[in-house]
């Protein structure tokens, strides 16, 4: 049985460096498109808007009724944005320069 890998490996920092040679929404839209299923680039783009729906301030259960996902998923999703790694602000900060 293969051990699930490290979140901090030299494999995962591999796949980093490899999005930060993207240049374009266009280069981006491709690579995940072949690195990712559909599922998981629905489950990556419902996030990102709860994020930004969250930082707005908009309540979790408008939240839940704009975008279908569950009001636990929203919960979680703001604890990663008040309490998590940081990578949520820095590119909700980045988007707004």
């Amino acid at each position: 049985m293969k051990k699930k890998q490290d979140l901090n490996s030299a494999q995962l920092d591999a796949l980093y460096e490899g999005v930060l040679k993207l240049k374009t929404v266009k280069e981006c839209r491709e690579f995940f498109r072949d690195q990712c299923t559909l599922g998981a680039l629905q489950d990556l783009s419902e996030r990102f808007a709860v994020v930004q729906l969250v930082d707005k301030g908009v309540p979790y259960r408008e939240i839940a009724e704009k975008t279908g996902v569950s009001t636990a998923t929203i919960t979680r999703v703001a604890q990663w944005l008040n309490h998590g790694e940081g990578g949520y602000r820095l590119v909700l900060d980045r988007l707004v320069k």
